[in-house]
């Protein structure tokens, strides 16, 4: 088994003094840990019913794409607001200064399905969060929400566990 913790390149005072950027890409550049990766988060749910993988944007797409795949799921792709085309439907929620948007396509949920939701990192939990109201606004039943890494002095997982969805990360880092 490879340390995946160790394959997460750190970036200090990015994207402004005082962070401690999360890099996955490196994670997702090494062959066997981006395989170790998404073969972890399979075995987790196979024996789950997983109708649908979603995917916030943009590392969560690589990510829920792959475990789709390994699950013989379908993705869904949740994007920030103006980037899909046709009709979607949309959550607000707070950043730092004002507010944004995710979006999905209307119908990409069936009401019932069991769905997966997937991205890189938890940190204060405010895009997870809308992502989960806009998935259970769409009446889909979430099987857990999951991340590689938690950042678990900002809150976010304890923020997702108290909407009701099981979060779920491979491994922590303290300090942001």
């Amino acid at each position: 088994m490879i340390d995946l913790r160790s394959l997460v390149r750190t970036i200090p005072d990015f994207p402004k003094p005082g962070i401690m950027f999360r890099d996955v890409t490196t994670l997702f550049a090494d062959t066997e840990g981006f395989r170790q990766t998404i073969d972890t988060f399979v075995a987790r749910y196979k024996n789950s019913t997983v109708d649908k993988v979603a995917g916030i944007e943009a590392r969560g797409f690589i990510l829920a794409g792959a475990i789709a795949h390994g699950l013989g799921a379908g993705f869904v792709p949740l994007r920030k607001k103006g980037k899909l085309p046709g009709d979607t439907m949309g959550q607000d929620y707070q950043l730092e200064y004002g507010t944004d948007r995710i979006e999905m396509h209307v119908g990409a949920i069936k009401p019932g399905e069991r769905v997966l939701l997937v991205d890189d990192l938890i940190a204060t939990g405010g895009t997870a969060e809308a992502a989960i109201k806009l998935l259970t606004g769409a009446q889909a039943t979430l099987v857990e929400a999951c991340f590689v890494i938690d950042l678990p002095e900002l809150g976010g997982a304890k923020r997702i566990e108290a909407l009701g969805c099981t979060a779920f990360s491979l491994f922590a880092f303290e300090g942001h």
